[in-house]
């Protein structure tokens, strides 16, 4: 699964590269934004990071938008996947990605913190489409679902693309290739600065 998942991101990337200049790259990037929240397993990281490298950095705060905003409306339609066709969809897409054992763990997550939770799914490399499944579901408060995937995705896309905004192709491979782990010490940054707050 992890080699079928890594080819399918090269494959995207490599196609991204070749494909930003076209009118249709806007089109593309809100597609996969939309997909990934749902079902598609690339995020949508590789095509924006792909756009901003091509001469769009000026343009980086509008392709940060685009993409956080089509990823919560991809949210959203996965909620709703999940609050009313969980048995038909939601199984099946779960049981693609053998999250059975993540999606039994959700429950008492939800009860617990469910706005830091779809937060931390939104922002991190965790697969955000398990929460939106199980957040719909489970019938978590639909608006604390909405503010925290706005959040989240918000502060993951922004701050990908202001760092290539900074720093352009000499961060662009290494955010790349060690995406996951900056995104989680992001998300530790952001978890200590509020706890600091509090």
């Amino acid at each position: 699964m992890f080699n079928f998942l890594n080819n399918t991101k090269n494959k995207i990337r490599d196609w991204s590269l070749k494909h930003v200049e076209r009118k249709s790259a806007k089109f593309w990037l809100a597609l996969l934004s939309f997909s990934e929240a749902v079902f598609f397993p690339v995020p949508p990281d590789v095509l924006l990071i792909a756009i901003l490298l091509a001469n769009k950095a000026k343009k980086w705060a509008y392709f940060a938008f685009l993409t956080t905003l089509f990823s919560v409306l991809g949210g959203a339609f996965g909620y709703l996947l999940g609050l009313f066709f969980f048995d038909i969809l939601g199984e099946k897409i779960i049981s693609f990605y053998s999250l059975q054992t993540e999606f039994a763990n959700l429950k008492s997550l939800f009860e617990k913190a469910n706005f830091w939770a779809v937060f931390a799914a939104a922002f991190t490399p965790v697969p955000y489409k398990i929460f939106t499944l199980t957040a719909g579901f489970f019938s978590v408060n639909f608006l604390t679902f909405l503010l925290a995937s706005a959040f989240g995705r918000a502060a993951r896309f922004f701050a990908v693309a202001f760092i290539l905004k900074l720093f352009g192709q000499k961060i662009a491979d290494i955010l790349y290739k060690y995406f996951n782990l900056f995104s989680i010490l992001v998300l530790i940054l952001i978890i200590a600065l509020i706890l600091k707050m509090i």
